[in-house]
């Protein structure tokens, strides 16, 4: 049995035991290196290499930004101050729904992060309104995956550093196809709102609407501040991702003064847990890839690929099937580190723009969030909720295709991409 042949069936048969994901990488791919000609020394060496990178360190303060904005009020005041704006309007809550997810993925870069913020608030909301609970939860669970493709997006962030690309352009190239996203889901909650004859909030005072701008308005400057520091080139994404954690620590104490010792204590424990499991499956990927180079698995595929004759529209076709149903067992983080570096010189060879491709490798793993039997989105919301995951499944049918929608939209035209891109 080949050493490749045994790391795959080790690896699931890990998986299957309910072993974390990166444990059951790293064990696998230990155990295939050994049954080959290969030193172990350099093994734990490379682990450590792996999450040397200064810009790495961006993850971990996206991360504990956006735990800082959900723990210390500046969620809820910017979810406030939209319901306000926009409440009234049929459909107008399941609108807020999606402009917060919007927000908060514009500083969070994360999905279920982004998905737990907002619909502890927004499902009991759009429910106490008149939106049947499936539907809620299928609308935050879908308007929740923005949080990796908006800017800030660990994803990409993680994708830049394999590929050597501008992590600047590959942000750059996600404000469209998020906005354009955004824009078909709001669409379609406006459609449904007006078929169902959904509830609206009731006008608020101008005195009102103006007292909770102005509260929530701290909220709105962070996103700006640190997107305008990244494009302007005044802060790496590094330094915008601390700068936003200095400044949802000041507002949420100063400001807000919902941030106790306590509630710190529970916000730095969480944020470790969750840059702990990036890390370690970063640290695990590695050790696959030392695997991958020895046995030149990426050389065999490229030349297997071209004496196939395979053109690019289908072999971009297979890639995305290929995503789709790791997308359903994998999280993001895992499939970037595991299939990227495959299917990078495939990617050169047809002559595939990696910032385009990254926004459709996105877009993909967007799509796994909300698909079973492991869409992540729809555990949280499962949670928040406290429903089954088959009810949440059920809500989520319908903006799944719309997820689809977008995706074809940004294959066949690159150009929502680019467009913004240097």
């Amino acid at each position: 049995m080949s050493p490749t042949l045994v790391l795959i069936i080790t690896f699931f048969a890990l998986c299957l035991l309910r072993v974390p994901i990166a444990v059951s990488l790293g064990l696998s791919s230990i155990f295939a290196l050994s049954l080959i000609d290969f030193t172990m020394y350099p093994v734990i060496y490379k682990m450590f290499v792996s999450s040397s990178s200064s810009t790495l360190m961006a993850i971990p303060g996206f991360i504990f930004a956006g735990i800082i904005m959900t723990k210390g009020g500046i969620s809820h005041h910017l979810i406030e101050a939209l319901k306000s704006w926009i409440g009234l309007l049929r459909g107008g809550l399941a609108i807020v729904t999606i402009l917060a997810c919007m927000i908060f993925a514009a500083i969070s870069g994360s999905s279920p992060a982004t998905a737990a913020a907002i619909g502890g608030i927004m499902i009991p909301g759009l429910v106490n309104s008149g939106y049947s609970k499936r539907y809620a939860m299928g609308l935050v669970a879908a308007a929740g995956t923005l949080g990796i493709l908006l800017p800030p997006s660990i994803p990409l962030i993680l994708y830049g550093v394999i590929t050597e690309e501008s992590i600047s352009d590959l942000f750059t190239a996600g404000i469209l196809p998020g906005v354009l996203l955004g824009v078909i889901l709001m669409i379609y909650a406006i459609y449904d709102a007006r078929k169902h004859n959904y509830g609206r909030l009731p006008k608020q005072s101008k005195s009102e609407i103006f007292r909770k701008t102005r509260k929530a308005s701290w909220g709105f400057v962070l996103p700006v501040l640190i997107l305008a520091g990244i494009y302007t080139g005044v802060m790496t994404p590094t330094e915008a991702a601390f700068v936003a954690v200095l400044y949802s620590l000041i507002i949420s104490i100063f400001v807000y003064k919902e941030m106790t010792f306590s509630i710190f204590r529970n916000v730095v424990m969480e944020s470790i847990n969750v840059t702990a499991m990036i890390f370690l499956i970063m640290a695990a990927a590695n050790i696959f890839g030392m695997f991958l180079t020895t046995e030149q698995v990426p050389q065999t595929l490229t030349q297997w690929i071209q004496d196939s004759s395979t053109n690019k529209w289908m072999f971009i076709i297979a890639i995305n099937i290929l995503l789709f149903i790791l997308g359903m067992f994998l999280d993001a983080v895992s499939i970037i580190l595991i299939t990227l570096p495959i299917i990078l010189p495939i990617l050169v060879m047809f002559d595939i723009n990696l910032i385009h491709f990254a926004i459709i490798m996105t877009i993909n793993m967007e799509l796994g969030m909300i698909t079973p039997p492991v869409g992540l989105n729809l555990f949280v919301v499962s949670g928040i909720a406290k429903e089954k995951i088959g009810e949440v499944v059920k809500g989520v049918v319908p903006f799944f295709g719309l997820l689809v929608l977008a995706l074809i939209l940004v294959i066949l035209f690159p150009q929502i991409s680019l467009a913004l891109v240097k």
